[in-house]
C-alpha cells in the first residue's frame, strides 16, 4: 500500500529532450522532423537538450528548444522574441508556449489539435 501511495500524484521532473520527442512527432503526422542543430534554427540549435523542427499536416512549422531546466525557459523565450521578425513580435504570445523545459514556437497560431499533438509528444 505504501508503494502505491508513494506513486500517486508524483510529477515527473525528468527534462524533455529532442532525441526522445522526435519519434513521437513523426508517428503523429509531423513531417520533416529534424533534430539537426544546423536545421532547427539558431535558438533551438544551441538549446541544452537539443531542438526540433517539424511540420504539421497543415504546413504549420514547429520549432522546439529544450532547455536545461524550467529555470532556463524565460531566457530561451527572450531569445526567440529577440530573433523573431519585427512583424511577429507583437503576436509572439499567440505562437509561443512552454511546457516544463520546452519552448514551442509555431509559424502561425496552432490549431488545438496541433498544439495537443505536440505537447503529448514531449518526452524525456
Amino acid at each position: 500500500m505504501a508503494l502505491v501511495a508513494a506513486g500517486c500524484g508524483v510529477r515527473n521532473s525528468k527534462p524533455f529532450t529532442a532525441t526522445a520527442s522526435a519519434p513521437c512527432l513523426r508517428s503523429n503526422g509531423f513531417t520533416g522532423v529534424t533534430t539537426n542543430p544546423g536545421k532547427v534554427g539558431f535558438v533551438a540549435g544551441f538549446a541544452d537538450f537539443g531542438g526540433i523542427r517539424a511540420m504539421s499536416a497543415t504546413g504549420n512549422v514547429l520549432t522546439i528548444a529544450f532547455t536545461a531546466s524550467p529555470d532556463s525557459v524565460a531566457s530561451t523565450e527572450a531569445a526567440f522574441k529577440s530573433h523573431a521578425p519585427k512583424s511577429l513580435r507583437p503576436h509572439i504570445s499567440d505562437i509561443m508556449s512552454t511546457n516544463r523545459n520546452a519552448v514551442l514556437v509555431w509559424t502561425t497560431t496552432p490549431t488545438g489539435d496541433e498544439a495537443d499533438a505536440a505537447t503529448r509528444c514531449l518526452k524525456g
